[in-house]
């Protein structure tokens, strides 16, 4: 499929500057159709197959909300949807996004619990990054009065995420040890909070080393992810650490389940190793999966070690666990009401900024989430390559050699 997205992106490009004409001569035309500015991706690739357009407002269906979008956030993830570097992802050319948070503006028949006007926060399968989303109620959430829109779109799949891995799969209790990468993330500040309300947790958080100064406060113990933390960790704690939280993969899994306990828990949530330049790369793919250890499972159960994988959205919209998720947010939303949580934004973009956010994932440059603000004007010199207008349909395309490959990671968050 990563073939085919790259050999459709000149001509998915050129039907989206043909659909941007159509829709916007249905808007002048007598009827209800409207537009609305959206996030689209019209192609796997590099940054150029993003741009801001015009795109026909959803339908609302029975059983949805329809949103208008405050804020909406960007994860890692993103960025591996638009590399094309997840397993089975709708053809391009697509809207991206999978959280958002707004007002509710329509409600659809048979659907309960939501008011035109209700603040809220909700889960989408795609699609969020544009300024109407319909979501079905099962995966929509009210706000907290306090909560600003930025912080309700850093909240819930950072949080949930964060939550279900630590105490759904690991069954974190008191005076256990936790290591997190990627500490200064939105998913390691979140695993660093719901840490600290448990009594007596060692966190031990791996991080890049410019990042330390400020999030030096939330761990126990902060490592460069530069340096052996395996021994730094082993220094401080000879028996290891009772739960590994893993968004690496690669070499790093040997590691982790090395560092772990007896009845300690291993869990995978993410693979960045894999996105190193701005394309797909296949030599990186490769060379991520060769340095995964092999996994013995005769190994696991004379050591009594276990190891799990963890993917929020796969639970949500394959596996269909809904209510196990609604009770997690309430959990949540107690603790965000007791001041004992609080989501960590790291910048506010603009819709049209969109390119320059992704770029700040791809450095690992953030401390917390990125968040698009749908109500901030774009700052005049940033705005200018992501519009309908601009010349990036223009560009010169990126090497396709390693868009070839029909390898596919897992669809992980």
């Amino acid at each position: 499929m990563a073939k085919e997205g790259a050999d459709m992106t000149e001509e998915t490009e050129c039907m989206i500057d043909r659909n941007v004409g159509r829709e916007t001569e249905s808007v002048e035309s007598p009827g209800d159709a409207k537009e609305m500015r959206a996030v689209m991706l019209a192609g796997f690739g590099g940054l150029n197959k993003l741009r801001v357009t015009k795109k026909a407002m959803p339908e609302l269906q029975d059983g949805e909300v329809k949103i208008r979008v405050k804020a909406c956030g960007l994860n890692f993830l993103d960025l591996m949807v638009r590399q094309g570097n997840i397993d089975n992802p709708p053809k391009p050319p697509i809207i991206p996004g999978f959280e958002c948070s707004g007002i509710v503006e329509s409600v659809g028949e048979n659907t309960t619990g939501f008011e035109v006007g209700d603040r809220v926060m909700a889960f989408v399968n795609y699609n969020a990054w544009a300024e109407v989303v319909c979501a079905p109620v099962d995966f929509v959430y009210k706000m907290p009065d306090e909560m600003t829109f930025a912080e309700a779109a850093a909240f819930s799949l950072n949080f949930v995420a964060a939550y279900m891995m630590l105490f759904e799969v690991a069954n974190l209790r008191e005076g256990m040890s936790v290591l997190v990468h990627s500490a200064g993330g939105g998913v390691g500040q979140a695993v660093a909070q719901l840490c600290s309300t448990v009594p007596n947790i060692t966190v031990f958080g791996i991080a890049s080393c410019f990042k330390h100064a400020a999030i030096r406060d939330s761990v126990t113990h902060l490592f460069d992810r530069n340096v052996d933390y395996m021994q730094e960790v082993k220094k401080i704690s000879p028996t290891g650490v009772d739960i590994v939280l893993d968004c690496l993969c690669g070499e790093n899994t040997g590691k982790g389940l090395n560092l772990l306990k007896p009845l300690g828990t291993y869990i995978l949530y993410g693979a960045s190793n894999m996105v190193t330049g701005e394309t797909k790369s296949f030599f990186s793919f490769a060379k991520s999966w060769w340095q995964v250890e092999k996994v013995n499972p005769i190994k696991l159960y004379e050591e009594n070690k276990v190891i799990a994988g963890f993917s929020l959205l796969n639970l949500l919209f394959k596996h269909r666990k809904c209510c196990l998720v609604k009770s997690v947010m309430d959990k949540l939303l107690c603790l965000y009401g007791q001041k004992k949580i609080k989501p960590v934004v790291d910048s506010l973009w603009a819709l049209e900024e969109v390119k320059e956010a992704m770029q700040r994932i791809h450095d690992r440059g953030n401390i917390g989430k990125l968040i698009l603000d749908f109500e901030k004007p774009p700052t005049p010199l940033m705005a200018s390559d992501s519009t309908e207008t601009s010349e990036a349909g223009e560009e010169e395309e990126e090497p396709e050699g390693d868009n070839e490959s029909k390898e596919r990671m897992p669809f992980i968050h």
